[in-house]
């Protein structure tokens, strides 16, 4: 069994900063790619970040110079920066994982729950 769980998501005022966390745990016997996804109301779920193994990293270009991702293949943790934030990007932010099973070797994608965002004065 694998789970990813997010943390860190909250209200902050435009121009400010959060951090979120994902975990991933569970029979993981290695991990590729792991990433941040959101979604607004209405809207459909789009990458915001992602990053490999190795540490490269792809970004949408609404969030370039704004968010950084990075990852502790140690603690098997993905995080997001989120610098100067704008009303345009509250929304629900999902933790994705590309992770290979201890149990059968076999690579499937993971979400967790997903964390709220939300940008307000």
């Amino acid at each position: 069994q694998v789970q990813l769980v997010e943390s860190g998501g909250g209200l902050v005022q435009p121009g400010g900063s959060l951090r979120l966390s994902c975990a991933a745990s569970g029979t993981i016997f290695s991990i590729n790619t792991m990433g941040w996804y959101r979604q607004a109301p209405g809207k459909q779920r789009d990458m915001v970040a992602t990053i490999t193994s190795s540490g490269w990293t792809n970004y949408a270009d609404s969030v370039k110079g704004r968010f950084t991702i990075s990852r502790d293949n140690a603690k098997k943790m993905v995080y997001l920066q989120l610098n100067s934030l704008k009303p345009e990007d509250p929304a629900v932010y999902y933790c994705y994982s590309n992770i290979r099973r201890r149990s059968d070797r076999k690579w499937g994608d993971y979400w967790g729950q997903g964390t709220q965002v939300t940008v307000s004065s």
